[in-house]
């Protein structure tokens, strides 16, 4: 199995659980000015492609999950940096922004993959949707959030709103957009965007815990279980239940539902071969 080259995050694969690093902590782990969304697509990709792969847990390196986009580089709209993240005209902007960081949500939309991010640190703007894009999220004393964008003029040109209010429900996402203020980990997991908060010392482990917990379930199901949890989001009930007829049609003749249902009836783990 080839792992994919990455340069501005690390990737490492150990008991089907894949564990991505943000690695520019120099610059926060900012979305912008770096290649992190380049690695982020790539990643969810190779995922996608990678039957050994069941799990894929998000974290950054250093004192941020992400700080989002540059604002420095927000900064630089003069001729000389015209072709920066944010430089040029209306068409020139809008294009940048599909061909660069709209890239990321349509990704994570269509990983086959459960995601959980370990929010070790501050996930402001565009770091912040990010968080959102993934399936679970666990947060620390150090975990801070935002959606800021209006607090710089702009609007969440990655889909957050789109993700936000999916996630908390449209009056909560529509508060915290409008109002741009920063949320701590506590009441981050009042309002439902994080799942657990833990000791920053125990954030990666219990990350990873969770993964291979996971990660053990028979992988074919865990799959098609994570594209029918996306789905259900966009289709009608009826076509949604012809959808679960034909995956749980697929599940019932795979040797891994045989083997979970001896496994229970034995009372002992499963051994899964995702066949």
């Amino acid at each position: 199995m080839n792992m994919p080259t990455l340069t501005d995050a690390r990737l490492t694969l150990e008991g089907r659980v894949a564990l991505l690093t943000f690695d520019r902590h120099d610059v926060r782990n900012a979305l912008t000015g770096t290649t992190l969304v380049d690695d982020i697509v790539t990643t969810v990709t190779w995922a996608n492609r990678t039957p050994e792969v069941s799990v894929l847990v998000m974290t950054g390196a250093g004192s941020a999950f992400s700080a989002g986009g540059n604002i420095k580089e927000m900064a630089e709209r003069d001729d000389a940096h015209r072709d920066g993240a944010f430089g040029g005209n209306v068409l020139e902007v809008q294009q940048k922004y599909r061909e660069g960081i709209q890239r990321m949500p349509l990704a994570m939309e269509s990983a086959e993959i459960p995601i959980i991010a370990a929010v070790n640190g501050a996930a402001i703007g565009a770091g912040f949707d990010l968080s959102c894009m993934c399936d679970i999220r666990i947060g620390c004393e150090n975990t801070l959030l935002g959606e800021t964008f209006i607090n710089l003029g702009i609007i969440p040109g990655d889909g957050g709103a789109w993700f936000l209010q999916r996630l908390i429900g449209y009056q909560r996402a529509a508060e915290l957009t409008l109002s741009g203020r920063l949320v701590k980990a506590d009441e981050a997991r009042e309002l439902g965007i994080l799942l657990e908060v833990v000791e920053a010392e125990q954030l990666l482990p219990r990350a990873l815990e969770m993964a291979q917990s996971i990660a053990a379930k028979p992988p074919q199901t865990l799959r098609m279980t994570k594209r029918l949890l996306k789905m259900a989001q966009r289709q009608p009930l009826g076509d949604f239940l012809d959808l679960c007829a034909s995956f749980q049609g697929m599940c019932h003749n795979t040797e891994d539902h045989m083997e979970a249902v001896n496994a229970f009836l034995q009372k002992r783990p499963g051994q899964y071969q995702g066949r």
